[in-house]
Formats: structure tokens, sequence, C-alpha cells
């Protein structure tokens, strides 16, 4: 109930976890993840909500979008912050170093070669913080080797096209459905200093629209008159191809999601609970060889080569 008061008081999105990884497992607490929009008073907004539904007492908040260290040297970093280790770094030296404004650059302290991420997740999915992210990216991390085209099938906020491209790839491609996710994923390739050319972004049609949906799509649209909607051309194969998106998808989409990638490329599937697993492993096999699994949280990301086609002699 209160998540969805949330929503009715200005948070643009929200999810529930009954169980922090930090908390007694024997706790009654649940968490609620939100993410607003920068112009709202989260202050309001949860009083509100909590007047809204009759809870006596006000929950307990922080902001939780801070640096998010993914592994070394790899790190998410809020449009409004700075890798930590960069403050470590202004501690350590002499007082004098406060007379200039410091420079955080792509570099922490104990790793001149770290590659960070800005981002302001906005509201499309991906700061950095949830598992199937974070598997996502030590994937593409470990696959990207130079010069790679890379398909980002359910950009979102754009962080896996972006970390891509950092990595070393030539050239990502971003497709969504939600036209709220190009915007986010084209305001956080600018934020990296990533352009068009270096990185694609394509608003697709969704046959589950509605009339209204796709009357909202068309608004939007008008507004990012860089961003058509259209299909990915087939012609298009790809060295990478990742989708981190819902377990319904990823069933119903199978055949079409590896069809991007050339014959022997890697695919990597994510957003799958590790309940789940057993259907997506039925499911790729059919595509997929090789087939790798790495988990984290409870949740899953499966990897594999396209199956190159057999020619009958």
């Amino acid at each position: 109930m209160f998540s969805e008061a949330l929503l009715c008081f200005g948070a643009s999105s929200t999810s529930v976890d009954e169980h922090d990884n930090d908390a007694d497992e024997n706790s009654e607490e649940i968490y609620i993840d939100s993410i607003f929009p920068e112009c709202e008073d989260v202050d309001e907004c949860i009083l509100n909500a909590a007047n809204s539904i009759g809870l006596k007492e006000i929950p307990r908040y922080e902001q939780s979008f801070h640096p998010v260290e993914v592994t070394k040297g790899l790190w998410i970093v809020p449009e409004w912050g700075a890798p930590p280790k960069s403050y470590e770094l202004i501690a350590s030296e002499s007082l004098n170093f406060f007379n200039e404004e410091p420079s955080f650059g792509n570099h922490n302290v104990d790793d001149v070669q770290a590659t960070n991420i800005i981002l302001n997740p906005g509201l499309a999915f991906g700061s950095g913080e949830h598992a199937t992210t974070k598997l996502c990216l030590l994937l593409l991390r470990r696959l990207i080797k130079g010069g790679e085209l890379f398909l980002d099938y359910g950009t979102g906020s754009g962080i896996l096209g972006i970390a891509a491209i950092k990595f070393g790839a030539a050239m990502s491609v971003g497709a969504d459905i939600d036209p709220q996710a190009i915007k986010s994923a084209h305001q956080n390739a600018a934020l990296n200093n990533i352009g068009p050319k270096k990185m694609k972004l394509h608003l697709v049609p969704d046959r589950t629209f509605t009339a209204s949906m796709n009357e909202r799509v068309d608004g939007v649209v008008e507004d990012l008159s860089s961003h058509k909607i259209r299909g990915i051309s087939q012609t298009e194969k790809y060295d990478v191809v990742i989708a981190n998106i819902l377990l319904n998808p990823l069933l119903q989409l199978a055949d079409h999601i590896v069809s991007y990638a050339k014959p022997g490329a890697v695919v990597g599937i994510s957003g799958i609970l590790s309940e789940q697993l057993p259907h997506i492993i039925n499911r790729y096999s059919e595509f997929l060889e090789d087939i790798l699994v790495s988990e984290m949280d409870d949740w899953t990301c499966v990897s594999g080569k396209k199956k190159r086609v057999k020619e009958d002699h």
C-alpha cells in the first residue's frame, strides 16, 4: 500500500524487497526502493504517502544511489557525486590541495585505469545497484576486447551501452519500447561524452501497446526528433548481445533476441531469478551452446555462444 501511495505522490517507480541484504533475516521490515524526479520534494512525498494510508510513523529512509563499485576498477557514479576514493585522495593530500578545484576525472586513487560510468537513471531501470545490472556489466567487461558491435536489448538507462563503449566496443546500439528509457539513455550517454555515432538508440514498437500508450509514445517522440519508432535492421549482426529484461519477454522473444547475434557471438540473458533459471536454459538451449551461468543475490545471468547453422551436403 505504501509503495502504491509513493507512486501517487510523486515517485516515478518503486520496487519492494522484504529482505534487505544487511538486515536480520527474522526482521519483519520491508524495504522499498524508489526513484524520484530531481524536481520532486522527497520529504513531502513520503509524508503525504504515509498520511494517506494512515501510517502512525514516517518510515526511515535515505538516499541510496551512491557510487557503486561493481568490481575493482569499475564504478557507477551518480551525476551529482564522485567516486568515494577520490575523496580519500583529497584527504590524503596536503591542505594546499584545497586551494585548487579537485578534478575527479575517470580515475580513482587505487587504480588510475578505473572506468567510471556517470549516470542519472531518471525514470529508467539501470542504476548499477541491481544484481542483474552488475552481472551484465561483469559479463561485458569479460567479453569486450576492442572493436566489437554491441546490442543492448532493453537499454533502460543505457548503462550497458555506455559501459561497452568505455570498455572498447566500436559501437553500441540500444533498443527499448519505453520512450522515457530512450530519453534517459540519450542523456546518460551525453554525461559520459559519448555521441550518437558511437551509441545509437532505437525506440522500437511493442505489440502489447494499447491505443492510449501509442498516443503517449507519439507525444514523447516529438520531443526526441532524433529517435524514431523503428525496428533494428535484421541485416545488422552483433558481436555481443545482452538482454536484461523480464522473464516473459525473454521466453517469448528468444529467437528474436538471438537473431541479432553473429554465429558464434555471445548472447547474455539476465533479469532472471534463480528459481526461473530452468525455464531460460530450456528455452535458449535451442539457440546457444557452451552455456554459462553466473549468480548474485538470487539473480542469474545466462550466456552462451550462438550456434552456427550446419550446411547440408
